[in-house]
């Protein structure tokens, strides 16, 4: 494993860019990927989430697009907002960060159309955004297609299924035979590995083993409760902490809207997202979520993937995922680009058994608490 991103003979500015993220040496699919995307290669890439797959095609891509060259010239595919969003800003703190300046704008649907045409009157080098709205655009000639050297499937999994995948492969005829394709996804079925292949050209399969730590800016506690008095737990921990932005996680879809109802009741600034949001809706709260208008977000795995949002202080976790890789996803959340952050299990005594293993397979230290006029104390340690 190289420990430098300067061994992937990368810009220096941009190594330079990622220093001042604290992200210092590659990730086993960044140190794979990499020098592959550079040589033009298409790629089929999969590596379990939180393992950088984002930086391993955007590095290339920097140092690919002309930013003398005022063309749209890469289109990155995402099958969500929030995720094009995550993108966005990635791209934007790379470019602020580092002498390469590339101009990128986002393209999703249900959003004011106009706007986004005149924003690609600029001549964003880069286009992050959905399908359909992409497809759309290019069909009205706003996005030049032939200028397009460059296309990114970001979660292909879910670009290559059945509502998206007619628009992708539209996309990509849109577009000159010469161009780059590269997917990248945790996951990839033989079916979505059949559909890329007939889209690609000799594509190179890349995988990751995946090697995930969590971060040591995140502080792990846990406090114990029966299952009927954990939001009760809860509530009275917000009170204490007081936390800026937090997001509150819960296993079943179904329980969602129960937890926010009551801790709303408590006069708790909460709201929810999940499955049955529509997406003027989910959007609407998650931007107050980002403004910092909301102080707890309610969601379950599924309906928080693919978030990214800056300054989440605390992770509460409600109940406890079953698969290690959620307690990963979840905590991630928090203390990200150099800041701290908690991460908060509220436990059963039938849940202990999951804490020991978080602890013991991903190498942390979850610290047991109590509360007590109104104070977080500590506890002797559980056995």
């Amino acid at each position: 494993m190289i420990e430098s991103f300067d061994a992937l003979n990368l810009n220096p500015s941009l190594v330079t860019a990622l220093g001042k993220e604290n992200i210092t040496i590659p990730t086993e699919i960044q140190e794979k990927a990499i020098p592959q995307a550079l040589k033009n290669k298409d790629l089929i890439v999969q590596s379990e989430t939180g393992t950088g797959k984002t930086l391993a095609y955007l590095l290339p891509l920097f140092e690919k697009v002309n930013t003398l060259n005022r063309e749209m010239q890469a289109i990155i595919l995402v099958p969500t907002h929030e995720l094009a969003i995550q993108i966005q800003r990635q791209i934007e703190r790379l470019s602020e960060n580092s002498e390469v300046k590339v101009n990128s704008t986002p393209i999703i649907g249900n959003v004011n159309i106009t706007r986004q045409i005149e924003k690609l009157k600029e001549k964003p080098q880069v286009i992050v955004g959905s399908p359909g709205r992409i497809l759309e655009l290019i069909g009205k000639r706003k996005i030049s297609a032939h200028t397009i050297k460059t296309i990114i499937l970001d979660e292909a999994d879910r670009l290559m299924d059945k509502n998206n995948l007619d628009s992708v492969k539209a996309v990509i005829k849109a577009t000159l035979k010469e161009r780059q394709l590269m997917l990248f996804s945790a996951t990839i079925s033989k079916e979505t590995l059949a559909m890329a292949k007939e889209i690609m050209k000799d594509p190179e399969f890349i995988s990751g083993k995946g090697n995930i730590s969590v971060p040591t800016s995140i502080e792990h506690l846990c406090f114990f409760a029966e299952q009927r008095d954990k939001i009760e737990v809860l509530r009275k921990l917000v009170g204490i902490l007081n936390p800026q932005k937090a997001i509150v996680f819960v296993n079943q879809n179904d329980q969602i809207g129960n937890v926010t109802s009551k801790l709303k009741f408590h006069g708790l600034n909460a709201e929810a997202i999940h499955g049955s949001n529509q997406k003027l809706d989910r959007k609407r709260t998650m931007d107050d979520f980002r403004m910092g208008k909301i102080q707890l977000l309610i969601a379950s795995d599924i309906a928080a993937r693919g978030l990214d949002i800056d300054g989440i202080t605390h992770i509460f976790n409600l109940d406890i995922p079953e698969d290690l890789k959620g307690y990963l996803h979840r905590v991630g959340r928090t203390g990200r680009n150099g800041s701290t952050g908690v991460a908060i299990s509220i436990i059963s005594s039938k849940e202990l058994p999951l804490i020991r293993m978080c602890e013991k397979v991903l190498k942390i230290n979850i610290t047991f608490k109590d509360m007590y006029k109104g104070k977080v104390i500590d506890v002797k340690k559980i056995k």
